[in-house]
């Protein structure tokens, strides 16, 4: 189906909204009355524009407070609807959104609403317009799409038809069943928008809080596949009201628009782009640094060994069992402080991953290879992380391993046996875009969110994983804006699986690694919460060792200090706990606080 944005979900000039949609791959826009009447262009040329960048003008909106009001009132609605009109057919512009009223002029007069519309469509029909009337969430008399239908169909015009807006539709917890009885030639415009479930005043909920489809709770699939049955045929809209929107920037939002929509057409069985490939495990974790001085000491007191080192550049291989660390010191990156750069990502298909994110707008990464290097192909996450897409070798003969040269190394493992998962932390005003990314492009499932908190503020984080948690990412939100204008200022940690953390954190304490401490006052409240075996709490005092239960099993994980911008998890869990321990990571933040001059913010 066609696509189109209302120009209101973009940041910038009417000009910068047009181009970046266009950009992005619309079909079409929506312009928001705002947008036209601050915009230096006239209608003309803002038709001329429209046209230039291979888009339409799908609707024009909005028009308020019409109908069921008295006749006098009535009367300057309809002449401020014809110099509209007027306006609409310059711009080239064939239908106009007609909110439901809020006007305490407005009557509980079904009877006369459908009245004043169909007068309303006669005089758009003479400019040759189509009005499509809106239920608002919170209109004053109609606030639902099946009222809005009744008052349509009672007025019996052909240029009268209906718009169903999924935000004031689910918002309200409506069904959307009875959408497939409305004529889909009456179903004149599809606006969508998602939200997070919250305890709002509905206005407010959806002034500030939109998101784009599947970045939030409502069920905005089930509306289209309703409307589709329907028959409707136009295009699907976004018209996303969101503060974090209205600043970032417009081309890049647009983009994550785009593919939020394909992805929906997907789940709506509208379109069949490359199915996804789900990760499997991880391949490795990547930290670029200039100096390795001070996290080459770290790995080893972790166990891990340097065992091969890339044939064609300054890439050491670090490893213990199936948990691989590349360690990038190419002068190229200018990083004197280690930053987590990429994540390789196990997969069953390779070239089919590749192909699934590019047909959702992550265009595979340009990367300099030599003849004989393995064909990685790499996509970058929002937050600038590059995912690349593997089939290791354990023979080591051929696949990415294949690139690497043995190194003279001694084992001395210390119970780690594979990455449990990477934690990131996105710029703050592009959370749910990462979400959506991690989901729609790398197949992987969304948890719940939760919010942390910080000293210095609340932060969001949610977890991203496939089926059997082989492959889990934590994403989080910084602790403030500023860190989004240095990228090595947001901070990023591994995760490292144990079957025995207290054997594992002995090792590693022997072995000369620096542990986070943990304030006493932990311990004195975690005995107050649940019961341990003799000398158990002891021994996670001893140690810095944190835990957490659910209904499922038991956690125990302890933290490294951090190196630059990275530090270490040793995690073990316990008859199927499936979680992160984010009870305990506001101790853990408070710790970090305190041993770091720059606060370090990363999500559990």
């Amino acid at each position: 189906m066609r696509t189109s944005i209302a120009t209101v979900s973009l940041s910038g000039t009417l000009t910068e909204k047009l181009t970046a949609a266009a950009r992005a791959g619309f079909d079409g826009v929506e312009i928001f009355e705002n947008d036209l009447i601050g915009s230096p262009l006239g209608p003309e040329e803002i038709r001329d524009l429209v046209a230039d960048l291979g888009l339409t003008i799908d609707l024009y909106q909005p028009m308020r407070d019409i109908e069921a009001v008295p006749e006098d009132e009535f009367a300057r609605n309809l002449r401020r609807a014809e110099h509209k009109f007027r306006l609409m057919r310059r711009l080239g512009a064939d239908t106009v959104l007609v909110c439901s009223s809020v006007s305490p002029y407005a009557a509980d007069d079904d009877a006369l609403a459908a009245g004043q519309l169909r007068r309303l469509a006669e005089l758009a029909q003479e400019h040759g317009i189509r009005v499509a009337y809106e239920a608002l969430a919170w209109g004053r008399h109609v606030n639902t799409y099946e009222h809005a239908w009744r008052i349509v169909e009672s007025a019996d015009h052909p240029a009268l038809g209906i718009c169903l807006d999924s935000f004031h539709i689910l918002a309200r917890g409506a069904d959307t069943t009875g959408i497939e009885a409305i004529p889909g030639e009456k179903i004149f415009f599809v606006q969508l928008a998602d939200a997070p479930r919250m305890s709002l005043d509905v206005l407010q909920w959806s002034r500030h809080h939109r998101c784009f489809p599947g970045q939030g709770d409502l069920d905005v699939t089930g509306l289209v596949r309703a409307a589709v049955r329907a028959g409707y045929g136009g295009p699907l809209s976004l018209e996303v009201f969101n503060d974090v929107f209205r600043q970032a920037d417009a081309g890049r939002t647009a983009v994550d628009a785009l593919r939020s929509l394909t992805l929906l057409q997907e789940a709506a069985g509208l379109t069949a782009p490359p199915a996804p490939v789900v990760p499997t495990g991880f391949a490795f974790v990547e930290i670029a640094t200039a100096d390795t001085t001070r996290l080459a000491p770290l790995l080893t007191a972790l166990g891990f060994a340097r065992t091969a080192r890339h044939t064609g550049k300054p890439v050491d291989l670090w490893e213990q069992g199936e948990a691989r660390i590349l360690l990038n010191t190419d002068t190229a990156h200018h990083r004197a402080d280690p930053a987590l750069t990429a994540v390789g990502l196990e997969s069953p298909d390779p070239a089919g991953a590749s192909g699934r994110a590019e047909s959702l707008l992550a265009p595979v990464l340009p990367r300099r290879r030599a003849p004989r290097d393995a064909a990685l192909d790499a996509v970058a996450a929002p937050d600038g992380t590059e995912f690349f897409f593997c089939a290791t070798d354990p023979a080591g003969s051929t696949g990415w391993t294949g690139d690497f040269a043995p190194a003279p190394h001694t084992p001395h493992p210390i119970g780690i046996t594979r990455v449990d998962h990477v934690a990131l932390t996105q710029p703050w005003h592009h959370f749910d875009e990462a979400t959506l990314f991690h989901h729609g492009v790398l197949g992987l499932r969304p948890h719940a969110g939760v919010d942390l908190a910080d000293p210095y503020g609340l932060l969001r984080s949610r977890a991203v994983s496939n089926e059997d948690g082989t492959v889990r990412i934590a994403l989080g939100i910084g602790a403030s804006p500023a860190q989004d204008r240095d990228r090595e200022g947001r901070p990023q940690h591994v995760a490292l699986l144990t079957d025995d953390l207290v054997a594992t954190v002995r090792r590693a304490l022997a072995a000369g690694a620096r542990l986070l401490p943990v304030p006493a006052n932990y311990y004195d409240d975690l005995a107050a919460h649940h019961e341990f075996a003799p000398g158990e709490l002891e021994t996670y005092r001893e140690l810095g060792i944190l835990h957490d239960r659910d209904e499922k099993g038991e956690f125990r994980h302890c933290y490294t200090m951090t190196t630059g911008r990275v530090f270490f998890e040793l995690v073990e869990r316990k008859d199927g706990y499936d979680g992160y321990g984010a009870r305990n990571a506001p101790v853990r933040l408070a710790a970090q606080h305190a041993t770091a001059d720059r606060p370090p913010g990363a999500q559990s």
